[in-house]
């Protein structure tokens, strides 16, 4: 009954018209951004995250998520429509859905991607609801040593999940945590690492990081690139041609729930991303399919397994950012960090001290699934032909957008020159494969972690082992250990099959 009646008050707040309004502006853009390739989640809610500094708070964090899980909905249109991922994880969308728009099957093709993507969310959304309470009931018996622990695991599970090389990821991680570090100590009050800067008083914002190594970052890549805009498909201008049929949706009645699962699973480990749960999706979909030979040649199973996986995964993704503070993607680390810079506290307190908040997203996500299926539907043509923007008119304006957010958070022409640096660094970040969501989850725990940690030392008298003669922290701290040992465990193993005799 408490589940039902926190809900009842979310949806409550959720239907608000003020709310309504900020939430349908959020799917829009973030439908928006979906579509056009190179710009990203975490780029988008990043670049807007200033706009919402006069907003309410739970209005604001509404229109963020909706951002955040709008643009997994507009990702499929360019996979399917010109073989072009408008999201890193609507990569395997193009495998299939593009076959069929060449068979002349765009419609069915974006109806199933919607379709799924309604049911995913909504699903992924039930168990966020029965997810994020029980969690944040065992995370209220934490103290400062169990959540040192907890932060470093979600720092270490960032570390072996983002990117092809886990040295890479703790580098990015090491810096983000030393970035965190510059301005005022939480505890003594004085100055560190500012070199004599009154700019850097504050500290480095973490809206200039986010949008310096994701925005423009990606801004910088994809300017390097030739021009890849093509002419797309006849786009279905009626409603009924982008209806798949039944036979379709038969198809996929087991792609929609397996899809679903693999997606919240993969989307409650920190650090995963949707790209890895669409993958698997697929894997598992050609695997189990009757006819794994349609697959690669337009198998609407390959369209509706990884696109519910890709939305199911936001879902996924909030229950560890709301329960415990610990972003399960880079764009819920953006929402983490809108939250800090509201003045809220993210972690096991937040259900408690800010119900209407956390309900009313939790409600204005079931209302946005729902504006995003009527978005992704009749809009489709409307949406379809912003790819036809030359990409010279669209990169300036992004850029743009960036200085004036960041300018407008401290009005400091420092801030600026720091965009144009992190900016530089997230360009070379790809350029070597460095991932970036690392650093910038080092930058949003750094002063949590930092905050734990002397807390724990006061409580032990500097002794270490708290850590470990604590049961939960112990665990978590083991957890952390075994993360980074696996590829040293996994490289012995191998040269050990490899080796003669």
């Amino acid at each position: 009954m408490d589940i039902l009646s926190n809900l009842w008050l979310g949806f409550q707040v959720a239907l608000l018209p003020s709310n309504l309004l900020f939430c349908l502006i959020g799917v829009t853009v973030g439908t928006v951004v979906g579509i056009l390739p190179g710009i990203g989640t975490t780029a988008a809610v990043s670049i807007l995250l200033p706009l919402t500094f006069q907003m309410d708070p739970t209005s604001g964090i509404i229109m963020l998520a909706g951002i955040y899980y709008g643009t997994k909905y507009g990702g499929s249109t360019t996979s399917i429509l010109v073989n072009t991922p408008g999201e890193s994880s609507s990569v395997v969308t193009c495998i299939d859905g593009y076959q069929m728009a060449l068979q002349g099957r765009a419609g069915p093709a974006l109806g199933i991607a919607a379709i799924a993507s309604f049911i995913a969310g909504t699903l992924g959304l039930i168990g966020l609801i029965l997810l994020g309470p029980l969690l944040t009931a065992v995370a209220l018996s934490f103290g400062p040593p169990e959540y040192f622990a907890l932060m470093v695991m979600g720092l270490t599970t960032v570390a072996f999940l983002a990117g092809r090389s886990m040295v890479k990821a703790l580098l990015t991680a090491a810096v983000g945590l030393l970035l965190a570090t510059v301005g005022f100590d939480i505890f003594s009050g004085s100055l560190r690492f500012t070199f004599g800067r009154s700019e850097l008083m504050d500290g480095i914002s973490f809206i200039t990081v986010a949008t310096g190594l994701f925005a423009v970052g990606e801004v910088l890549v994809n300017v390097g690139k030739p021009s890849s805009q093509e002419e797309i498909f006849r786009v279905p201008s009626r409603f009924r041609e982008l209806l798949p049929t039944w036979q379709d949706m038969r198809a996929c009645r087991g792609a929609f729930l397996r899809g679903t699962l693999i997606g919240f699973i993969v989307g409650v480990l920190p650090g995963a991303g949707s790209s890895v749960s669409s993958f698997i999706s697929y894997g598992i979909e050609k695997r189990y399919s009757r006819h794994p030979e349609r697959f690669g040649k337009g198998a609407i199973e390959g369209v509706a397994g990884p696109e519910g996986a890709n939305n199911a995964d936001t879902a996924g993704a909030m229950v560890p950012m709301l329960s415990l503070g610990l972003p399960g993607s880079g764009g819920t680390a953006v929402l983490l960090g809108a939250l800090i810079l509201y003045g809220i506290q993210p972690g096991p307190l937040l259900f408690k001290e800010h119900p209407k908040l956390v309900w009313g997203l939790i409600a204005s996500m079931y209302v946005g699934n729902v504006m995003l299926l009527i978005l992704n539907l009749p809009l489709v043509p409307l949406f379809a032909s912003i790819l036809r923007i030359p990409y010279r008119f669209l990169y300036p304006l992004i850029l743009g957008f960036c200085a004036v957010g960041v300018y407008s958070v401290r009005q400091s022409v420092a801030d600026l020159w720091l965009l144009s640096f992190f900016g530089l660094l997230g360009y070379l970040f790809r350029i070597y494969d460095f991932p970036p969501a690392p650093m910038v989850l080092g930058l949003v725990l750094g002063p949590l972690i930092e905050r734990a940690l002397r807390q724990s030392m006061v409580l032990s008298h500097g002794d270490p082992t708290i850590f470990f003669t604590r049961p939960i922290a112990a665990a978590l701290m083991i957890i952390s250990i075994l993360l980074l040992a696996a590829p040293l465990l996994t490289a012995s193993s191998r040269k050990e099959r490899l080796a003669p005799g």
